[in-house]
Parts: C-alpha cells; sequence; structure tokens
C-alpha cells in the first residue's frame, strides 16, 4: 500500500483519495471531467492518463453499475490508484493498466469500451509551462502532437457510437479538433468559466466516435460566484451530480 502523501476528500467526503504530498494533485478539474462523463448502469469507461484514479473513481461513485479501466504511463501513480479503488469499495469494478499511450494497449480489446474520458496534459513543451517537480511537469507539460495520441487511442478503445469527454484549454481547442476529425463527430463544446464575467480558459468536449452531426457550442457552466462555488458547481463537487444534460450526446451517430 502507497502511505506517503495526504488523504483528500472528493464528491463531499464519498471518496478519500490519497495523493502524494509533492508533485500533481489531482483537483476539481478530474471531478468535472467525471460528472461530464454520460454513462448509464451497466456501461464500460477507460479512463486514458487515470494518474491516481480521481477521475474514474468519482465516475463510478455517481453512476452505479459502471465498470472501468484506468490506463497510465507512471506506475507509481497507478499503484496508489489501485489502492484508492480498493480502499473506497470499488476494487471489483475497476482495474489498471500500466502503458503508454502512442501505442496500443496490450491485452486490451479494441472497440470493448462505451466511455472514454481523458484530462491530458494542458501544456505543450514549446509552451515553456512546465512544472519544477518532475511528476507534476509530466502531468501537466507534454511534447508537441502528443494530443493527437491520447485521441486516437480513445477512437481504438471505443465502440461505434462510444462517447469521448476530454477537459483542455481553451487555446489548445483547435489542437483538439483536428485530433478528433475523423474519428469523432456529434462535437459538443462546454466552456468552463471561473467567474461570469472571465474568459472562459477551459472546455470540456465531448463527442462521438463514428457520428456526423456538427459541431455544438453548449452553455457551459460558471464556477465561481463572490468567492465562492456556485449553486451549480457546488452539486458537482460536493454533491457527485452530473454536470451537463446527456440529451445532446444521446442523438444518433
Amino acid at each position: 500500500m502507497n502511505t506517503a502523501g495526504s488523504i483528500d476528500d472528493f464528491l463531499g467526503g464519498r471518496l478519500r483519495i490519497r495523493q502524494p504530498a509533492r508533485g500533481h494533485r489531482s483537483g476539481s478539474d478530474a471531478v468535472l471531467l467525471a460528472a461530464a462523463v454520460p454513462a448509464r448502469t451497466g456501461e464500460r469507461a477507460v479512463d486514458l492518463g487515470t494518474g491516481v484514479g480521481v477521475a474514474l473513481l468519482c465516475l463510478l461513485a455517481r453512476v452505479e453499475g459502471t465498470t472501468g479501466l484506468g490506463i497510465d504511463i507512471d506506475e507509481a501513480a497507478l499503484g496508489r490508484a489501485q489502492d484508492n479503488a480498493a480502499e473506497n469499495g470499488f476494487g471489483a469494478r475497476v482495474a489498471f493498466v500500466v502503458a503508454d499511450l502512442r501505442h496500443r494497449i496490450g491485452g486490451v480489446q479494441p472497440g470493448s469500451f462505451d466511455h472514454a474520458l481523458a484530462n491530458p496534459p494542458y501544456f505543450t513543451e514549446e509552451a515553456g509551462s512546465a512544472a519544477p517537480e518532475a511528476d507534476r511537469a509530466a502531468a501537466r507539460t507534454q511534447e508537441t502532437g502528443a494530443l493527437a495520441h491520447w485521441i486516437k487511442r480513445a477512437a481504438d478503445l471505443l465502440r461505434h457510437g462510444g462517447h469521448l469527454t476530454l477537459i483542455q484549454r481553451v487555446e489548445r481547442l483547435e489542437e483538439t479538433l483536428s485530433a478528433c476529425a475523423g474519428r469523432f463527430g456529434g462535437i459538443e463544446l462546454h466552456p468552463l468559466w471561473s467567474t461570469a464575467d472571465s474568459p472562459a480558459k477551459r472546455v470540456i468536449l465531448r463527442a462521438r466516435k463514428g457520428s456526423r452531426a456538427p459541431l455544438a457550442l453548449m452553455p457551459g457552466i460558471v464556477l465561481h460566484r463572490d468567492g465562492a462555488h456556485t449553486a451549480a458547481a457546488e452539486a458537482v463537487l460536493r454533491g457527485g451530480g452530473a454536470l451537463f444534460s446527456p440529451a445532446g450526446s444521446d442523438s444518433p451517430p
């Protein structure tokens, strides 16, 4: 068991997650990502770059009967993810695999998942935004062009009509949409505003494999007002609710 680090509460204490004391630590973005996945009971999800498992476990906590696979290149992080799954009672519903998303995942059947979720690094190496700690830098920064590998791997693992849900910074939206071209359609863009009068810095993208539906800009969500979370954000971050209605993603591909 990986005991070093801290234990943090998510979903109002429904999940208690072990994280490293230093370096990359999952926070509200992982919860928002999980809350945006339009999963239903009995469906199967794969979390690309799962880290210590926060997003995947939040999804399993919200939607009963779902099962999941977490994939990450960091073996130490996956050790914590396995501990977190077991300690929160999800050990029988989730598995973890050490793998590099630039390549096909050995032992995992292509086209076998209903949902893929991902929180890829927000910055590229050329942007010069690497964090000082090596593990945090790896989680925040990726080589130029690597985002396309994540989206290609999601397409490989999803069934036809399966959903991709991804969170990314707005300045990388063009790159993200380009990587989705020919693989995903029915793309919904949900902006995340820190406050009502600030520009959106992050966006949640939801798409369907093989869909021909057009791009749609959705209402999104304001996260803060008067120095506190809005009621809508609180319902997701502490209440464990869904972030958006799944109606737009339920249209046929």
